[in-house]
């Protein structure tokens, strides 16, 4: 019997630790500077906890920007949870790090991305649902309201 280091998944573990920690600092000290994350997760992964209007909405997947507004930002060794506004309405997500397809700090170009079988078989040219959301400060206003906005995360990508 022939014993393997599975790099794939130290790899995973490690970059999910990454995000972990980021959060943790920023559940403690708030968000610095210009720094702002797209998430995009598994809204099928059993244990993602969202509305059921926003699962409805975005049955296979869906990205989160944490920005101008976010309240009740809770880390823990298995996930997250954060209240994000969906066109003026704050709703909680909890969203496990195993359920991460993709996080991005387009503020200092940094991106993980956490393959599977399943997502190489897929399109790279798909485009991702963006949840918008809210923020205290004017420009949601200045942007119209909306409740979702398309945008492609490939002028993130180095």
């Amino acid at each position: 019997m022939s014993r393997t280091i599975d790099y794939g998944n130290l790899m995973h573990r490690a970059m999910r630790g990454l995000i972990q920690e980021v959060l943790e600092g920023v559940a403690e000290n708030g968000l610095p500077g210009q720094h702002h994350f797209f998430i995009t997760f598994d809204t099928m992964h059993p244990d993602v906890e969202l509305a059921d209007w926003l699962s409805d909405r975005y049955p296979e997947e869906m990205t989160v920007v944490i920005q101008h507004w976010y309240d009740n930002l809770v880390v823990t060794g298995e996930g997250f949870s954060i209240t994000l506004n969906f066109g003026d309405n704050p709703e909680p997500l909890y969203i496990p790090y195993d359920a991460i397809k993709t996080f991005v700090d387009p503020s200092v170009e940094f991106g993980l991305r956490f393959e599977t079988q399943e997502d190489e078989d897929k399109d790279e040219d798909d485009d991702e649902a963006v949840a918008q959301e809210g923020s205290s400060d004017s420009d949601v206003a200045d942007k119209g309201k909306k409740d979702a906005e398309v945008v492609r995360l490939d002028s993130f990508r180095k």
